[in-house]
């Protein structure tokens, strides 16, 4: 059965949405489905993630439209020709890949001239632009070093001006920030989307880490179990996932399981264990007797039981508290024996051992059936 796009508010791809395009992509290992029936356009000038956990398709639909691998089924369009028989350098694809690939025995100025070399790029331009690379990655001041006497963080910025040397139409990273430290990676996020926004280049980047795509995308495409279950900019998906398991990859959530016992305007009224009950937004095919996936950020739960239009409000039992410098974050214990996260201010903290009012308005909680962390689409 072919997947659908998940039902949510769609994010509209930049004007030129037909740059890149998957018709009715598949791939196949034997009985295996890597990649099922995939649907995507990618818009020129575009940042596009793939977002998932590992085996869930992403890097296989990377692959596919570098060249290293051939669809199984299906068609992949780039700026209105398929590229499905050519192979990898004649797409004018640039990539760079979490291991850099760089050639140890030749210099940085060396390794970035590389694909100018085997273009056959005249000596002269080869010089002038593999300066202007370098310059771009700030780091022409190393361009006689090899890659062995650089830091990760610089390997890596090599990797970028080889591939964007040549001018390509497109650029794909596969995890390339995946071997950087924290503090690393963090400023070379803001490198990347500086160099896209000055470019205006296409890039396509496959991640698992959220903060990467959630940092750097115009859109995020949310990959699982072979599909794209949900795409849009970074705070659709945020404040509205489509799926029970967008609303757990992306961000931090707080899960509660429950029975529908009635629907109303939208909304579900939903029995917790224990006689407790939560008021939600249904998402998906909701009905009474509904087994329901509760999903609620700890940032939008209140510790006020008057809060103003906030329709869910419990007791609860401080357990624990975990400082965050600029927040603290409280283990909530309700009386069923789950346990809450709530984001507080770092001075507002109540004591371990306290009862509290807890509370959150029924728009900011999403109910969604029970199993649909495994739909699918594209």
């Amino acid at each position: 059965m072919a997947a659908q796009v998940a039902e949510a508010p769609a994010a509209e791809a930049p004007a030129d949405a037909k740059f890149v395009c998957f018709v009715d992509v598949e791939k196949s290992y034997g009985a295996f489905h890597a990649v099922r029936s995939l649907n995507l356009s990618i818009g020129r000038g575009e940042f596009l993630t793939f977002l998932g956990p590992s085996g869930s398709g992403k890097t296989t639909t990377l692959n596919m439209l570098a060249g290293f691998e051939r669809p199984s089924r299906g068609v992949i369009m780039l700026d209105g020709k398929s590229v499905d028989r050519l192979p990898p350098y004649e797409r004018n694809i640039g990539m760079v890949f979490q291991n850099y690939a760089l050639f140890p025995h030749m210099s940085v100025a060396d390794n970035v001239a590389f694909p100018l070399s085997v273009r056959k790029t005249p000596r002269g331009e080869i010089a002038s632009r593999v300066t202007r690379a370098l310059e771009m990655v700030r780091l022409e001041q190393f361009k006689d070093r090899r890659p062995a006497q650089l830091s990760g963080g610089q390997q890596q910025r090599v990797a970028l001006a080889r591939a964007l040397v040549f001018q390509p139409s497109l650029v794909l990273m596969d995890e390339p920030l995946g071997a950087l430290d924290k503090k690393l990676r963090e400023h070379m996020q803001i490198e990347l989307k500086q160099i896209h926004e000055m470019l205006g280049v296409t890039i396509v980047y496959v991640t698992h880490d959220q903060s990467e795509a959630l940092t750097m995308s115009d859109r995020v495409a949310i990959f699982e179990s072979g599909a794209i279950v949900q795409i849009g900019t970074p705070d659709l998906l945020y404040k509205e996932p489509a799926t029970a398991f967008v609303a757990s990859f992306i961000g931090e959530n707080n899960a509660l399981e429950g029975v529908v016992e009635r629907v109303i305007d939208g909304q579900c009224v939903v029995a917790l264990p224990t006689g407790l009950r939560a008021t939600a937004l249904s998402i998906g095919d909701i009905r009474p007797g509904t087994p329901v996936h509760l999903a609620v950020r700890p940032e939008r739960i209140g510790l006020s039981a008057v809060e103003a239009g906030a329709e869910n409000r419990f007791r609860a039992k401080v357990d624990g508290r975990i400082y965050h410098g600029d927040h603290q974050r409280l283990l909530a214990r309700l009386s069923s024996g789950q346990v809450l996260t709530v984001k507080i201010d770092a001075d507002a903290a109540p004591a371990t051992g306290d009862t509290i009012d807890i509370c959150w308005r029924a728009s900011e909680c999403r109910a969604f059936p029970t199993g649909t962390a495994a739909n699918a689409g594209s």
